[in-house]
């Protein structure tokens, strides 16, 4: 794994091999962050990364000038490797929270401009992802949420859905406040 694009391009990450995690392939997180371009200005980005593992997706978000990024993870193998990662990188604007994303969620406040999602794929309230994160009001008005999800589920009747990509077995959807293209 290596971040893709930015002031940590090039970089490789080498998290151990006991963490349970299935990280977004390198592939599908440029192809991810290739959509993401034409939508975001990351220097003005504030970015929730939802079920972290190995904090790839903060810190690419990080590499491309996101100017803060919270990363939440219930595993503390996975919260303490990403601390490491970040402080190995010189990067200072993570915030790495170790606790259960739903709790998390119930208590959430602040606004994002991107909150990004890759829970397991058999977790039982992956659907209700995109419901807590509008109820709650964690986008900003031009927010996009991006959930990434196996192909056994479709969100295109969500009220919030904007696209749904495809990378293999890498499906991800995105939701939004406002679909300006």
């Amino acid at each position: 794994m290596r971040i893709i694009a930015g002031t940590l391009r090039g970089r490789r990450l080498n998290p151990p091999d006991n963490l349970p995690v299935r990280p977004t392939t390198d592939m599908a997180r440029e192809s991810l962050f290739n959509i993401l371009n034409n939508y975001v200005d990351y220097e003005d980005c504030a970015v929730m990364d939802l079920f972290a593992g190995t904090g790839a997706v903060s810190l690419e978000f990080v590499s491309r000038g996101a100017k803060e990024v919270t990363s939440v993870d219930i595993n503390n193998a996975c919260t303490e490797y990403i601390k490491t990662t970040a402080k190995q990188f010189g990067v200072t604007n993570v915030h790495v929270v170790r606790a259960n994303v739903f709790d998390f969620l119930v208590r959430a406040y602040k606004k994002f401009d991107i909150v990004f999602a890759d829970p397991p794929y058999d977790a039982e309230d992956l659907p209700k992802l995109p419901d807590i994160v509008f109820e709650k009001q964690l986008l900003t008005n031009d927010g996009i949420f991006v959930l990434e999800h196996p192909r056994d589920y479709s969100f295109e009747e969500h009220p919030h859905f904007w696209q749904h990509r495809n990378y293999g077995k890498v499906n991800f959807t995105f939701f939004a406040n406002k679909f300006d293209e």
